[in-house]
C-alpha cells in the first residue's frame, strides 16, 4: 500500500523519494519534530520548517518479527527498531542489510530508502565505520 500524502506529509515523503531523511523543526522551541505534523507537540507552537537530517542514528530497541500476516507474510523474519535520530527524535523503521542476530541496542545506523511495490519506504541498515566509506 502506497502511503498518500497530505499537507503535513508531502515535504517527508518527496524527501524519502529523493533518498533523504526531511525532518520538521520548531522556530518557537527549537526541537525538531517526528512524525510529521502541524503544531509542534512540544510547545504547542511553531511554525514548523522542514531541514533535511543526518539520516543516522543508534538502534533504541528491537525485535525480530518471525510472523506475519497479509502483505508482510512472505517478509520474515524482519527486524523492527526504535531508532534515536541524530538529531533527537525517535522514529519506528525496520533494520536491513544486517546478518541475523547482529542487530545491537545502541548500534549506528544509517538511512536507506527501499522500494516495496509501488512505494519508496524508510529503512535503516547498519552504518559504515568511517574507515570504511568512501
Amino acid at each position: 500500500m502506497k502511503p498518500v500524502p497530505d499537507a503535513d506529509t508531502k515535504p517527508y515523503w518527496d524527501g524519502i523519494a529523493d533518498g533523504e531523511l526531511r525532518l520538521q523543526r520548531c522556530e518557537g522551541c527549537g526541537a525538531a519534530v517526528f512524525y510529521p505534523r502541524a503544531v509542534c507537540p512540544h510547545c504547542f507552537g511553531g511554525p514548523l520548517r522542514w531541514f533535511t537530517a543526518t539520516g543516522t542514528g543508534r538502534v533504541h530497541s528491537y525485535t525480530v518479527v518471525h510472523r506475519a500476516f497479509g502483505e508482510f507474510a512472505g517478509q520474515t523474519p524482519f527486524t523492527v527498531a526504535l531508532v534515536d535520530l541524530d538529531e533527537g527524535v525517535r522514529m519506528m523503521t525496520r533494520i536491513v542489510g544486517a546478518s541475523r542476530g547482529s542487530v545491537e541496542i545502541g548500534m549506528r545506523v544509517q538511512l536507506t530508502v527501499e522500494q516495496i511495490g509501488d512505494a519508496d519506504l524508510p529503512r535503516f541498515r547498519p552504518q559504515e565505520a568511517p574507515e570504511l566509506q568512501k
